[in-house]
């Protein structure tokens, strides 16, 4: 199978504005991501709408596709961007733009998804340990993620799911392994578009996550289990965090 990596990335984010350009350990943000998986497809490409962001792709030496600035998500960047570069390929990963710290063992496991013939969407999952705490697993904006015995999505929540009756909420994680969702995912090229095209469901609604949508109409998620840890950077004070993390794996990241 062809896989073609896309990283959306765009500069007016709410909470940090130009995030793919911070500098982290003397390098962009989106740089970082680049390098990190640049080994794993057949194509990589970052899609953006920002000519400050495209320049400094351009810069260290990276493939940049320019994309609409009315694409409203990942998702539709990355159509929008196979659907420019006029390519062929069988499967198409979305590779988050905040994500510095992905591994390749990471993007393997998610490729690896499409060797089940019924999968449409591919994405990762980490276990929550008895370290994180009650407190980490309660968080609302680390979803859950429950899958059946085939590795398929049954259902993703900002609650703790599932709930565990009968035990006291602080031995939870002593007791049943949950699963934290990375938002990562990989597309079937040819269901891709389809996916854009799908009205907003009633439990997407609820949640605000999107990938409720897929579900609600019948696709199926396989999910692909992680156990390496990752700092995502959503705001200013996260790029800090991965400042502090790069330095637990060695790492010299500072500026």
């Amino acid at each position: 199978m062809k896989f073609v990596g896309i990283i959306p990335a765009r500069y007016a984010s709410t909470r940090f504005p130009g995030k793919p350009l911070a500098m982290l350990g003397g390098k962009p943000v989106i740089q970082r991501v680049y390098e990190q998986v640049a080994g794993c497809f057949d194509e990589l490409y970052v899609a953006t709408d920002d000519d400050r962001i495209a320049s400094a792709v351009k810069a260290f030496g990276g493939n940049v596709v320019m994309t609409s600035e009315d694409c409203k998500n990942g998702t539709e960047r990355c159509l929008d961007a196979y659907k420019r570069l006029g390519i062929e390929c069988d499967v198409i990963v979305n590779i988050q733009g905040d994500e510095p710290f992905i591994q390749p063992k990471q993007v393997n496991a998610l490729m690896a998804c499409f060797d089940a013939e019924g999968t449409d969407i591919a994405t990762l999952v980490k276990p929550f340990d008895v370290a994180d705490g009650l407190e980490r697993l309660e968080c609302p904006n680390s979803p859950k993620v429950v899958f059946n015995e085939k590795g398929y999505a049954l259902y993703f929540s900002r609650s703790v799911v599932p709930y565990l009756r009968g035990v006291e909420k602080e031995k939870w994680l002593e007791n049943h392994t949950f699963y934290k969702h990375l938002g990562v995912y990989a597309y079937r090229a040819d269901i891709l578009e389809a996916l854009t095209t799908l009205p907003q469901s009633p439990m997407e609604k609820a949640e605000s996550l999107e990938q409720l949508r897929w579900l609600e109409n019948g696709y199926k998620i396989k999910v692909g289990i992680t156990d390496i840890e990752t700092v995502g950077i959503d705001t200013p004070e996260d790029l800090e965090r991965a400042k502090a993390f790069a330095a637990t794996l060695g790492l010299e990241w500072n500026d």
